[in-house]
């Protein structure tokens, strides 16, 4: 569905080969229904295609160096726009566009998170107009843009002048105290190293320091590289000292407030949200992208750096701006880089976002259980926390569905070794990739996993995809797309609540190990999911004689949409599944069923 408002008189600012240029905007746009039917694509533009050669400059061609800059750009999305069509993704989460420290000891800032300029775009990637084409394109074949957005740091753009030199040091020696901040601490270390650049994280902020002691804050002072983008940032507010928090790096992770105040390690400087200039800019300037670009939705990082009160506010405001210019249902999604689902869940809160990267589900259900062969119980017990830990209130303003409906579900992404490095069995993926796209929520499938890319760590899992030709004839390739077609067919594989009819504890010999079982049920549409989640053996839907008892009546006959097998529920409301090693099934009443 596409709701247009009408054309707004606004300009933006094109950046072609570094100059501004006033470029007229088109229309903004509700292209949304409902999220639930969208599948999401994430994808790193530096990494997905190089459509352009013009903006080739400072790219590291080595296929053994992944912290470079390796080409890809907008244009390279623009064309290859009908790969992703036969995929058959309908949103795309791309990486942050905004300028960024272009490189930093030794790496590059290719992955859009070190912004330094939020209000222009990363040269390496294309002009503006180009990166308005795209929106367009995508927008032409009914593909929705996500947009990657970071409201706690910035780049590496200043350093604290600890020893106030004038000169960033990576490293000096004096005598600190052995407690900073403890008044009573009297002995001091004789030799203490500290990197200005990236200092432990103080509560009282980061303090000079001299031969002598201790000199009250330090001082920060900015860049003036501007051969690498290592300037003074934009807006003007981030050149002031009251834009940060200036208490170092995190060093302790279980420390609220070390997380939420500190800087991140690597030397991103912590944005002081609680500034209300500062929140008032964020606000400004994002909601702008959106206006300019006619996008879609925000995923915004790091989103467990940042107080609940930020969200509250942020998330109101620009709501509230980008309904005013006729977009609604804009979606606002969170990465809480965590496995505990209650403060995963906390950014949902009413007020605040819509939905998270469900973090939780990747590492309970994905890893112990596809990847691991865990029990499949752990699948259900996880679910059964999402309306007690997430919000079940529609977000006022928001995308019309409560969160706990709506978390966007991932089996691997850029921070994360992939699902392969864990697991080398394709089959395992292919099983994965199944309960990915028929269960509730809003799938999201990382760039390269249909690919059966097998990168470890960051910058292992940041492959170039041009590395697959593009294939589109692989197995994992034509199963991905073969799921998403049924998940489009079948409205209960979308938008149906769902609930669990079998899971097992058992994981050896048993006749159900493996199993998880599923409905789907939205009014009269129904559908039942079958998966064998581990590939030592066939398993099925029962145990020691008792067989699954379903939702649906007796003699009612499914239809596995993707094989065409038929099984009929018995007189006593149960139907007995089988299901080979790493197997999916997903069953619809015989009338409704469609072969692919």
């Amino acid at each position: 569905m596409t709701k247009r408002a009408p054309l707004f008189a606004l300009l933006l600012s094109a950046c072609v080969g570094g100059e501004a240029a006033d470029v007229p905007i088109g229309e903004v746009a509700t292209h949304v229904d409902d999220w639930r039917d969208e599948v999401m694509y994430q994808l790193m533009v530096d990494r997905f295609a190089n459509g352009s050669a013009a903006n080739d400059w400072r790219v590291n061609h080595d296929d053994q160096v992944l912290t470079a800059y390796k080409g890809g750009d907008w244009q390279g999305v623009i064309d290859r726009l009908d790969y992703l069509e036969e995929l058959g993704v309908t949103a795309l989460w791309i990486s942050p566009i905004v300028r960024n420290v272009d490189t930093d000891a030794g790496i590059d800032g290719y992955h859009g998170y070190w912004a330094v300029d939020l209000e222009k775009v990363n040269p390496h990637f294309g002009d503006l107009a180009t990166l308005r084409r795209m929106v367009e394109e995508c927008h032409a074949r009914n593909i929705k843009v996500v947009l990657d957005i970071v409201t706690n740091h910035l780049g590496q753009v200043f350093y604290y002048d600890i020893n106030m030199n004038g000169t960033p040091d990576i490293s000096i020696a004096g005598g600190y105290p052995v407690n900073p901040g403890d008044p009573g601490a009297g002995s001091r270390t004789p030799v203490t190293q500290i990197t200005e650049y990236d200092p432990d994280y103080d509560a009282r902020g980061v303090q000079s320091l001299t031969s002598l002691g201790e000199a009250g804050p330090a001082p920060i002072r900015f860049f003036d590289m501007p051969e690498i983008f290592r300037v003074p940032p934009q807006p003007e507010i981030f050149q002031r000292r009251e834009a940060y928090n200036l208490r170092g790096r995190v060093i302790d992770w279980n420390d609220r407030e070390q997380v939420v105040h500190g800087d991140f390690p690597g030397g991103l400087k912590d944005i002081d949200t609680t500034n209300p200039t500062v929140r008032s800019e964020l606000i400004r300037v994002y909601s702008d992208w959106v206006l300019k670009l006619d996008l879609d939705g925000f995923r915004i990082d790091t989103v467990k750096h940042v107080e609940h009160e930020f969200w509250q506010v942020f998330a109101r405001d620009v709501r509230a701006r980008l309904a005013a210019a006729g977009k609604d249902r804009f979606l606002m999604f969170g990465e809480a880089f965590d496995g505990d689902d209650a403060l995963v869940g906390s950014y949902t809160r009413p007020g605040e976002l819509d939905s998270v990267f469900y973090f939780p589900q990747k590492f309970q259900v994905f890893d112990d259980v596809f990847a691991n062969g865990g029990a499949t119980s752990k699948i259900a017990d996880l679910h059964a926390q999402r309306p007690i830990n997430y919000g079940t209130e529609i977000q006022p303003g928001g995308i019309g569905i409560a969160p706990h409906r709506a978390l966007v579900n991932f089996i691997d992404n850029h921070d994360v070794p992939r699902f392969l490095w864990r697991q080398p069995d394709t089959r395992a993926l292919r099983a994965a990739m199944g309960f990915l796209m028929f269960e509730e929520g809003i799938p999201c499938l990382y760039y390269g996993t249909e690919q059966d890319f097998s990168g470890g760590n960051d910058p292992a899992n940041r492959e170039p995809l041009w590395w697959s030709d593009y294939a589109t004839d692989g197995e994992t390739f034509r199963w991905a797309a073969r799921l998403i077609r049924v998940r489009k067919r079948y409205d209960a594989l979308r938008r149906g609540e769902m609930r669990f009819t079998w899971t097992s504890d058992r994981t050896g010999d048993e006749e159900d190990a493996g199993v998880v079982a599923f409905e789907r049920t939205e009014g009269e549409a129904y559908a039942l999911v079958v998966i064998n989640a581990q590939g030592n053996h066939p398993s099925a839907t029962v145990f020691e004689g008792a067989a699954m008892a379903v939702g649906v009546p007796a003699g009612t006959v499914l239809a596995d949409a993707l094989t065409g097998d038929r099984f009929t529920v018995e007189p006593d409301g149960t139907v007995d599944v089988p299901v080979d090693a790493f197997q999916v099934r997903a069953l619809v009443r015989e009338a409704e069923y469609e072969a692919f």
